[in-house]
């Protein structure tokens, strides 16, 4: 039998760093979907307020088995 494998895209974002914006769009995504296994980052940005990031911001693929 054949594996199927299907790709969502995130936007997620932190106060903290892109690591923890990337975690955060794993926590998101699996509350709704199981069986989570690669995040791929297709795009990194981040706010400035005052010369200071505010924001990191992510855009990701996440892909996961399809039962």
């Amino acid at each position: 039998m054949s594996k199927v494998v299907k790709v969502i895209e995130i936007m997620a974002e932190s106060k903290e760093s892109w690591e923890d914006a990337a975690m955060n769009a794993i926590k998101e995504a699996s509350s709704t979907v199981d069986n989570i296994k690669s995040i791929n980052i297709s795009n990194m940005s981040a706010k400035v307020d005052k010369n200071k990031i505010v924001r990191y911001r992510i855009n990701a693929q996440i892909s996961f088995d399809v039962n």
